[in-house]
């Protein structure tokens, strides 16, 4: 008998210790910190910028992977989110449009497929919760720009909380193009600058509101104690270029250098590019931009040091997320992604905008770190797509994608910065379609204005200056089976 009372002792105490094995491997699931910011083009100081102020954002590369080519699917805000959010290229003209996720997402009841990746997270045991701009709608929440706050969540099954602190400008779409003294673009009937320099703390502009959102949910996240994806959308640096005095004092005007390529390419239609309508609808604009030649140098310094200033705003609030993370001892076991969701013309091209498939607009900041990350601070060559990331979390995540996925995951470049030579990156606007590779970037627009084969040399020529298609017909041919590879149908027909 007492053979059999120490018997099933052990028996029993080997079950406790495999139960407490199980509870703490399932406890080491790792949180998800997604940060996600506005038109944040890759100029920043772990870039190799040596002008930009980006402590917080440098620090994080070099604890991380920088990924140096990362390539947006689709350069305007709402769809390009869209792929990243459901790793799919687009396959109509309704993924070109930053209501992609209202119309194709927000109306449907919940599915067997995921809407997004965040809500497969949410069904695999993580508690989601979102501040700010994740999709396209600033506060996840659906109305017009002018409208009272609605109701209806654009993601309605991804997030157990949806938070958005608005401030003195009410209404999340009124903080987005919100100014330092409580007005925004739409009640001043857009008789606003596209910039503002105003002497108030961190909290006279939204993001700041956000920032101290996300630092008070972090402390609650750590007392919850269960696994969490945590995204924080950021505004800056979107039009209007407004940040605090302090972060615009950062920097000296004079020595901020301007486009390289004031000019429209050479042998490029000019229905490849646009007349930069976004920043002309500030009607208070010291200058309008257009095609027919560039602004002032004056006034392209003084746009580029808005911008500037704006980045600093927010690699700052970046900067208070990231330290909250660490004082809550989450770091540890926390995967970081900061994620720019397009490029950004300044004066490039002619260009002031984004909503245009060259590289300035599709090439955006991305930065990924991981707990248990080795050669850290190793930045990679390797060609990427946003739509890459749904995979790639899910693997970190140990979570089965639940559908075939266009996107890769990141995991060998996690682990070899010098994997991945052969990855290329697709992506779809304005009627036309382009792939990245290592050395070119060959683009076709599907339209009556000629050229329609655009061919950038970026050996020779990084900031696609001129089309070489004609020079070089051998490569045309070479890459343009590639280039169909990445034909999804859309409103797309080979000729």
């Amino acid at each position: 008998m007492i053979y059999r009372r120490g018997y099933l002792f052990v028996i029993v105490t080997l079950c406790i210790l495999i139960c407490g094995l199980v509870a703490c491997h399932e406890e080491k699931k790792p949180n998800v910190l997604f940060i996600a910011v506005d038109d944040l083009r890759p100029e920043l100081g772990c870039y190799g910028s040596s002008i930009i102020q980006s402590p917080n954002l440098d620090g994080l590369a070099a604890k991380g992977r920088l990924f140096k080519n990362h390539f947006v699917q689709i350069p305007t805000c709402g769809a390009s989110r869209h792929s990243l959010l459901t790793g799919m290229r687009p396959t109509s003209t309704t993924h070109l449009s930053n209501e992609a996720t209202h119309t194709l997402t927000s109306g449907l009841p919940e599915g067997e497929n995921p809407e997004s990746f965040i809500h497969h997270l949410k069904r695999n045991g993580y508690y989601t919760v979102g501040i700010g701009k994740i999709s396209h709608h600033v506060d996840g929440l659906l109305y017009g720009y002018t409208d009272s706050v609605g109701t209806k969540r654009e993601l309605p099954h991804s997030w157990d909380e949806m938070l958005f602190d608005p401030g003195k400008w009410e209404t999340g779409w009124n903080a987005f193009f919100g100014y330092a003294d409580g007005e925004n673009r739409q009640s001043m009937n857009r008789q606003v600058k596209p910039y503002e320099c105003a002497d108030v703390l961190d909290e006279g502009y939204p993001d700041g509101l956000t920032a101290n959102l996300a630092v008070e949910k972090l402390k609650e996240l750590k007392e919850k104690g269960e696994p969490f994806f945590l995204g924080v959308g950021f505004f800056k640096p979107h039009l209007p270029f407004n940040a605090p005095k302090k972060y615009w004092d950062l920097y000296d005007r004079a020595e901020i250098p301007l486009s390289p390529t004031p000019f429209v390419p050479a042998n490029v239609n000019k229905k490849s590019l646009h007349g930069s309508g976004e920043l002309n609808g500030y009607r208070l604009t010291d200058e309008k931009g257009g095609l027919d030649g560039p602004i002032s140098d004056a006034y392209a310094a003084k746009l580029r040091h808005a911008y500037f200033a704006s980045v600093s705003y927010v690699d700052a609030q970046i900067g208070k997320v990231l330290d909250e993370l660490k004082r809550q001892d989450l770091d540890k076991n926390t995967i970081v992604v900061v994620w720019g969701d397009h490029g950004w013309h300044l004066g490039d091209q002619l260009v002031w905008g984004k909503h245009t498939i060259f590289e300035n607009a599709l090439r955006s900041a991305f930065i990924i770190k991981t707990p248990d990350l080795v050669k850290k601070g190793i930045g990679t060559d390797a060609i990427v797509e946003s739509l890459d990331l749904y995979p790639t979390l899910m693997e970190l995540c140990g979570v089965e994608a639940p559908v075939k996925l266009d996107g890769e995951s990141l995991v060998s470049l996690l682990e070899n910065p010098s994997a991945g030579k052969d990855k290329v990156a697709y992506s779809y606007f304005r009627n036309g379609l382009s792939v990245r590779t290592d050395k070119y970037r060959l683009t076709k627009y599907f339209r009556k204005e000629e050229p329609v084969i655009e061919l950038y040399d970026h050996l020779n020529d990084p900031y696609e200056s001129v089309n070489v298609a004609i020079e070089k017909p051998e490569i045309v041919k070479q890459l343009m089976p590639l280039l169909e590879k990445g034909n999804t149908g859309l409103y797309l027909k080979t000729k």
